[in-house]
Formats: structure tokens, sequence, C-alpha cells
């Protein structure tokens, strides 16, 4: 009788340290409650930012690995800059294996990507400045003007598009409305790690070309 009570304490103890270390009944869970909440907010995204996260920032810096290897389990993989204070998740390049694609996303316009552009160059400005990237939402219509009749559409219709361009970068949090302004906003330095230097350079020769064949044909249409 004695032995098996003594038998029976070291998993009475056992069971107590597991169910100190559950947040809830049933828990099963091996991340404490701050990194938990970081890996939903990495998963629902876009990202955590330093500043808008505070909170989940400092854990996410913490919990590095572990967080890592949650995201792996998913063929999910952690981008983070701690210079740019950003992180976010995307999907693990698997090669040829065939694996579940959890991130969600939405094909970009052709303003959407030549307002991503803009952005990144304003964001790559400010940077060089030391500044914060704050843009208007007036003079980003008139920054993208210079495309509007690479759409084929009238003034309103492109005012339309450009605005839904907009609209869709608050919705991503690319673009951040700054307190006490209606139409100032701040541009997320998580567009530094979804486009590089060399990715800039690129799509701005692409849309370059865009422009001068559109002044081309115009000025033939002139001639004629």
């Amino acid at each position: 009788m004695n032995l098996l009570e003594d038998e029976a304490v070291p998993v009475e103890k056992e069971q107590k340290s597991a169910r100190d270390g559950a947040l809830f009944d049933g828990d099963t869970g091996t991340l404490p409650l701050d990194a938990r909440r970081a890996l939903c907010q990495l998963l629902s995204g876009p990202s955590i930012d330093q500043g808008r996260h505070s909170q989940l920032w400092p854990a996410v810096l913490r919990y590095e690995a572990q967080l890592r290897a949650h995201l792996n389990d998913l063929f999910l993989e952690l981008v983070l800059d701690r210079d740019a204070g950003v992180a976010f998740t995307r999907q693990a390049d698997t090669g040829e294996l065939e694996t579940p694609v959890l991130l969600r996303s939405s094909p970009l316009t052709f303003i959407d990507s030549v307002l991503l552009l803009h952005l990144r160059q304003q964001l790559a400005e400010a940077d060089a400045q030391g500044h914060r990237a704050v843009v208007e939402e007036s003079v980003l219509v008139d920054a993208l003007s210079v495309y509007e009749k690479n759409l084929s559409t009238d003034r309103a219709g492109f005012n339309k598009r450009v605005t839904g361009a907009i609209t869709k970068m608050k919705d991503n949090h690319v673009l951040e409305k700054l307190r006490g302004s209606e139409d100032r906003y701040e541009v997320s330095p998580t567009l530094k790690l979804l486009f590089s230097a060399e990715d800039v350079q690129n799509l701005a020769q692409i849309y370059r070309q865009l422009r001068e064949a559109d002044e081309a044909t115009e000025e033939v249409a002139d001639e004629r």
C-alpha cells in the first residue's frame, strides 16, 4: 500500500506541472501567452510592426525560433527585419512538394502595382532622409495621373480606380492613417521586405517604357 502511494506522488506532480503551464482546460500548447498572441497576429496578417504592435514585437524577438518552428509546421516562413521593426509570414518555398496554401492572396491590378511602386519609392526616399514616409491621398492621385491613358478610361473612371487601389492598401495596412488626419497616411516599412531595390528598379523601368510608348503614340496621332 505504501509502495503504491509512493509511486503515485511523481505522477500527481507531473500532472500538476502540466496544468500549471496550461492557459485553458485541455491546453497542450507549448508557447507562452504573449508568443501565442504574436503567432495569431502573424497568421491573421498582414504583419507585426514595432510601432503599431509595441506589445507583440518583443515577443517576436524573444520567441523567434519557436515561432519559426510553428510556422514551418504550416509550410510558412517568418520574415523578420529587426532594423525596420517588421515581421510577417509568407508561403515557404517547398519546391515540387505539394503543400496546402494557407495565406490568402489577391491579384494586383495595373494601378495597384503602380501605386505599390510609388509608395515603395516614397519609403526609400524617406529612409534616405531619416524621416517617416508620409503621403497624402490627393497627392497620390495626382502622382498616378501619368498612367491615366494606359487604362483607356475617363478622368472620373481613373480616379475611381486609384481610390480603389488606395483603399486596398489601407485595408492591407500598407497605408496607416495618421492620427488627427483624414487624408494623410504613413507607408508601412513592410514594403521594404516585399520589394527589394532591384525589384523597384525593374518595375520602374517597365512602367517608364509604358509611359514613353503612350507618349510616342500620342505624338504620332497629333502629327496626323
